[in-house]
C-alpha cells in the first residue's frame, strides 16, 4: 500500500508531480473481518529534476497571463531552447526557428544529444534555434488548442511564449522562418497549429498524428448514425485500440476502463479533456456510455470544431491560399494505434480541395519506428529549402 497526495496542476502522472506528498510502500496483510487502520505517513514530497542548462541549453520559464486568468491562479508555461554551434561567435546573425512538440508524456527536456554539444547544420541544412515545447498538463496532453477543460493553449503559444523567445533570442521573426514538428499527440499539435495559426508557422512536418478525422477515431466514425459502439463493432467482437504489426493486443474497453480508474491523464480522457465541454461539476463531458461504449452524438457533435478535416474543408477558401506549402504529414502504413485510417482520409478530402499538401504513408512502418534520424534530417532539409525561398542570405 501507498499513499499520495496528488496536488500537482502541471503533470498527467501523479508520481511524476513536483511537490506532489506521497508515503512509502507498507506490505500488510488485511483480514476483512477485523476492524482497523493503517497509518500512511506523508513523508516524502517528489522533487524537481534540476534542468540540464548549459551555454547552448536554455530553459524558459514564463507566467503565462493568459492562462493564469483562465484558471483563477499563477500558470507558468515552460520551454527549453537549442541554440546552434557558433551562436555566440556570430552576434549579428539572426536564425530561422523549429518548434518541436513532443508525444504523450513528453516533456520540454530535449533530448541527451543536446546536453553534450549545440546543434550543427548538415548537410543541405541550415542553422536553426530549436524551442521544445511540452504539451504536459493534468488531463494528459493539451495538444495546444484552447479548451474548455485545459485553457486558451494555442493562444497562449502563439500570443506569449512566442513573442517572449524572440524578443530574448536572435531570431528571424517572420513566420517563413518558424516551423511546427512533432510525433503522435505532438503531431496532432503541430498539424492544429499551423491550420489555426497559418500566420504564424511556416511549414508543419507532423508524423503519426492523433485522430485528424473523426470518421475514423482509431476505426470508428464518431458521426456514424445510428452511434456506433466503441467498445465492439456491429458484429459484436471486441474493438481493438492497438496492434504490434496486425495482431491486436489492446482493447478499447479495458483501456478506457483503465483510464477511469486513474481519474485523470489517461490517453482516452485527454481526448475527452481537449474536444468536449464541460459538464457536471465541471469535469469534461463524456463521449461514450461507460457501460455499452455507445458513442454520445451530443458530444461528439460538440467534438466537430477540433475536426481538423473537418475545418479544413469549411474553411478552404481562406485556409488554402494561407497553407499552401505548408502541409507535410508522414504515417506508418501499420501504425501501432490505428491512426492511418484517418490520416488516409485527410489526404483523400485534401487531394480533393486542390492542396499541395504531402500525405505520406510508409510501407511497413508503426508508431514507434516511424520518426527515424534520417526522417527528421530530411525534415530540416525541407526546412531550410522553404526557409530559404524567403530569406536568400540565410
Amino acid at each position: 500500500m501507498q499513499a499520495i497526495l496528488d496536488h500537482d496542476f502541471y503533470c498527467q502522472n501523479q508520481s511524476l508531480g513536483v511537490g506532489n506528498f506521497y508515503s512509502t510502500v507498507q506490505e500488510v496483510t488485511v483480514d476483512p473481518t477485523m476492524p482497523g487502520e493503517i497509518p500512511l505517513l506523508l513523508d516524502q514530497v517528489v522533487k524537481a529534476a534540476p534542468f540540464p542548462t548549459t551555454a547552448w541549453l536554455h530553459e524558459i520559464v514564463l507566467r503565462s497571463g493568459l492562462l493564469s486568468q483562465f484558471f483563477a491562479r499563477d500558470v507558468v508555461e515552460r520551454a527549453a531552447v537549442v541554440l546552434p554551434e557558433g551562436y555566440d561567435e556570430h552576434p549579428d546573425r539572426r536564425y530561422p526557428v523549429i518548434y518541436e512538440i513532443p508525444g504523450f508524456s513528453g516533456t520540454h527536456r530535449p533530448p541527451a544529444r543536446f546536453r553534450e554539444a549545440p546543434t550543427k547544420a548538415g548537410e543541405g541544412e541550415t542553422d536553426f534555434i530549436r524551442v521544445y515545447l511540452s504539451g504536459n498538463c493534468k488531463w494528459g496532453h493539451h495538444v495546444y488548442a484552447d479548451s474548455a477543460t485545459n485553457g486558451p493553449r494555442g493562444a497562449a503559444l502563439v500570443r506569449e511564449m512566442i513573442p517572449h523567445i524572440d524578443a530574448q533570442y536572435r531570431t528571424v521573426p517572420q513566420s517563413n522562418a518558424r516551423f511546427v514538428t512533432g510525433h503522435s499527440s505532438g503531431g496532432w499539435s503541430s498539424l492544429w497549429l499551423q491550420v489555426n495559426y497559418p500566420e504564424t508557422f511556416g511549414g508543419c512536418w507532423s508524423t503519426a498524428p492523433d485522430p485528424v478525422d473523426f470518421r475514423d477515431f482509431q476505426q470508428v466514425d464518431l458521426y456514424a448514425d445510428p452511434p456506433l459502439s466503441l467498445y465492439t463493432d456491429p458484429q459484436g467482437n471486441p474493438r481493438p485500440i492497438a496492434r504490434r504489426g496486425t495482431e491486436p493486443f489492446l482493447w478499447f474497453a479495458k483501456f478506457g476502463r483503465m483510464d477511469d480508474v486513474l481519474g485523470r491523464g489517461g490517453q482516452l480522457r485527454s481526448f475527452e479533456a481537449v474536444f468536449s465541454p464541460l459538464g457536471e461539476q465541471g469535469q469534461p463531458q463524456r463521449l461514450w456510455d461507460r457501460t455499452s461504449g455507445q458513442i454520445q452524438p451530443a458530444v461528439a457533435k460538440a467534438w466537430e470544431k477540433y475536426d481538423i478535416r473537418r475545418l479544413l474543408e469549411r474553411h478552404w477558401a481562406t485556409l488554402g491560399p494561407q497553407l499552401a506549402g505548408k502541409l507535410h504529414i508522414v504515417m506508418g502504413e501499420l501504425d501501432t494505434f490505428y491512426l492511418d485510417g484517418a490520416t488516409r482520409k485527410l489526404g483523400d478530402s485534401l487531394q480533393a480541395l486542390g492542396s499541395d499538401a504531402t500525405v505520406e504513408i510508409v510501407p511497413g512502418k508503426g508508431h514507434g519506428n516511424l520518426r527515424t534520424a534520417e526522417l527528421v534530417q530530411r525534415f530540416q532539409r525541407e526546412m531550410t529549402q522553404q526557409f530559404l525561398q524567403h530569406n536568400a542570405g540565410g
